[in-house]
């Protein structure tokens, strides 16, 4: 029997229930301890001491941090005062207490990397200094994910320390420091690493082995981007700062175990529901742990990107593309999406993905001398890949089609390789979806990489976002998707209300997705069945043919969304000029009458819509007066 908690032990029973667990039914406890590398030998970079190592790296990303870093050499370090952290509850503000937090993460590890290059000591004092600060900060998280009861009120409990991203993230970077700097922190005083370890011991490590953290996962809910995200950071330091070969296997088994927490239940198909912008923190967390394991035990768990599942986890962020531009933005998931290529080249690499390794290429960064904001580690990564990925072919994939079965979402274009044309996505699924929007049956329409349909995504996160009043936000409602309102209801949150009977159909000159979405209204809306076909003609148009059987035929409202003003032309044909394309929409023109607004974009939440689309949401709303209990409905976008 493995030498972990009892908590691990009942985690491995249910999820063998179900599950493969990839990642901790692999190795016995003590085939652990045999594969990995001791903390005192694991060297999983170079030295600082290794001189030659280091001057082989491209000296203009690593000069790149060093007059980043001289910017800061001065920095006074700042305390974050209570109040900020009060904000949250106050006015649902997050982003005062956060830009203060990230940023001196950021200028600590900016030093830490000019250090390494430069190796003259200049900025030992500056990063014991952070390190110093960092430490007397009563907590590592951000007040965003503190519970939102009266018992913390905006403020953390300091007797009573939980592991949140950003906690994790913290000690990352003092982690890394002690790595590469160790030696010359003990030369100025021993007391700097030691505050190190005892602090992320305190803060970090006792916690997370002593108490479940919901993340970990829970019954009846699978795990979001949290827990691998969190488990990259948790194994890292762990393995570099724990000195206790006992503890640290400890650590590693528990990881393992809360790891396939996440990926046991992870749909078959690959497909992130929680949308491309956040698979750098999922799919890709995952692969952070798997490289991070496979740097530890000299390739012990290469085989976990053999498996089907995994591949297709990696895959999806290709798929999910829409043009150089855009990628499908479902659910809390942005529009334009930054992503990171020498990430996207390694994750291909390890999977065997050619195309995949091309994609990472295609968006690498080779002069990029920011650093990035999250997963500190994968710095090094990148710096250490840099001239492969740069000598990798430069080639965007574009599949033409591609169907995630267990999401129920469907991307295609015209004609593969390329975004000239016509491309649509739709998705069925549910209402209870990680970062839920309410959406069943919704679908967008591009047209040469620009939008002419669109899904607004998110807007900016504050504490109204993830409250009971999330769907008080308009772009969290069905009434804001390329959705129906039937008889006046909306759809309603909730994994009950679900699409069903998807039927995918892929030819040639054709590809359609058709379900029942009726399912994904509440009672009170009166429907028997209401069945939404999405049809891309290729090189034609695209249809949303609306077939419905009603309890009652009050109204049908299609609400369609979009970034460009909107002109009805006469009735049954609107007029959208996407960036110069002419694009237009036919309807039924009997017994409709339309509605065209502008959304006004005022609150904090909005901001957020503002810097992705700029002030441009329209909604049209075409209501059909007298639908009637039977009947079809048909709209069709096509270019002018």
């Amino acid at each position: 029997m493995r030498n972990i908690s009892l908590f691990v032990i009942t985690l491995i029973i249910q999820s063998n229930l179900y599950s493969q667990d990839l990642l901790s039914g692999k190795y016995s406890a003590d085939e652990l301890k045999g594969l990995f590398i001791s903390q005192e030998s694991w060297k999983p970079f170079p030295e600082i001491s290794n001189r030659d190592a280091w001057s082989q790296l491209d000296p203009q990303i690593m000069k790149g941090y060093l007059e980043q870093a001289n910017d800061w050499i001065d920095y006074e370090w700042p305390y974050i005062p209570a109040t900020y952290s009060l904000l949250i509850d106050r006015t649902g503000d997050r982003d005062m207490y956060q830009q203060v937090s990230f940023e001196k993460r950021t200028v600590l590890g900016t030093m830490i990397l000019a250090e390494i290059y430069e190796n003259k000591g200049r900025f030992i004092d500056p990063i014991i200094n952070g390190i110093w600060s960092i430490c007397e900060e009563s907590w590592w998280g951000v007040p965003a994910h503190l519970p939102k009861t009266e018992e913390y009120a905006g403020l953390m409990d300091v007797s009573d320390p939980f592991v949140d991203l950003f906690a994790a993230e913290t000690l990352t970077f003092l982690a890394w420091a002690d790595y590469f700097l160790g030696d010359k922190f003990d030369a100025v005083s021993p007391q700097i690493r030691k505050r190190i370890y005892y602090e992320g011991n305190k803060r970090i490590f006792e916690p997370l082995m002593a108490k479940h953290h919901w993340w970990m996962g829970e019954e009846g809910r699978r795990p979001n981007n949290w827990n691998p995200w969190i488990c990259s950071n948790w194994l890292n330091s762990v393995l570099l700062l724990e000195q206790d070969e006992e503890k640290r296997m400890q650590h590693v088994s528990k990881i393992l175990v809360v790891l396939d927490e996440f990926l046991n239940p992870y749909p078959e198909d690959g497909g992130c529901d929680e949308g491309p912008s956040y698979w750098g923190a999922a799919a890709a967390s995952l692969y952070d742990n798997i490289e991070i394991l496979n740097t530890a035990t000299n390739g012990a768990f290469a085989y976990v990107s053999a498996d089907q599942k995994v591949k297709n986890m990696a895959a999806y962020i290709y798929k999910a593309q829409i043009s150089e531009d855009y990628f499908i933005s479902f659910a809390d998931a942005d529009p334009q999406t930054n992503v990171d290529g020498g990430l996207i080249y390694r994750f291909g690499k390890a999977v065997n993905d050619p195309d995949m390794m091309k994609f990472g290429a295609y968006f690498y960064e080779a002069d990029n001398r920011k650093l990035g904001r999250f997963h500190y580690f994968r710095n090094f990564y990148r710096l250490f890949t840099h001239d492969e990925v740069i000598n990798t072919p430069k080639v965007l994939p574009l599949p033409r089609d591609s169907w995630f079965p267990d999401l129920q979402v469907m991307v295609s274009r015209d004609k593969e390789g390329t975004d000239d044309g016509f491309f649509v996505a739709a998705k069925g699924g549910h209402n209870a979806e990680s970062h839920n929007h309410n959406d069943i049956g919704n679908f967008m329409v591009f047209y040469d990489g620009n939008p002419v349909l669109i899904d607004v995504g998110r807007g900016t996160y504050t504490r109204k976002v993830f409250s009971n009043e999330r769907y008080d936000i308009w772009f969290h409602r069905s009434d804001h998707h390329n959705t129906p309102s039937i008889n006046g209801i909306q759809q309603p949150p909730g994994k009950d209300f679900k699409a069903t009977d998807a039927a995918y159909k892929v030819r040639n000159n054709y590809v359609s997705l058709t379900e029942n979405i009726g399912t994904a209204y509440p009672k009170n809306a009166g429907i028997n069945a209401y069945n939404r076909s999405i049809r891309l003609n290729r090189g034609k148009n695209v249809t949303v043919t609306d077939t419905y059987d009603l309890k009652k035929g009050e109204q049908i409202t299609q609400h369609l969304m979009t970034a460009y003003p909107v002109e009805q032309v006469k009735p049954g044909i609107l007029l959208i000029n996407a960036n110069g394309q002419k694009m237009q929409i036919t309807y039924p023109a009997a017994n409709t009458k339309v509605e065209i607004e502008k959304v006004k974009l005022v609150t904090m939440e909005d901001q957020g819509v503002i810097q992705k689309w700029g002030d441009n949401i329209y909604r049209i709303n075409i209501t059909n007066t007298s639908p009637g209990l039977k009947g079809t409905f048909e709209m069709k976008v096509s270019k002018l």
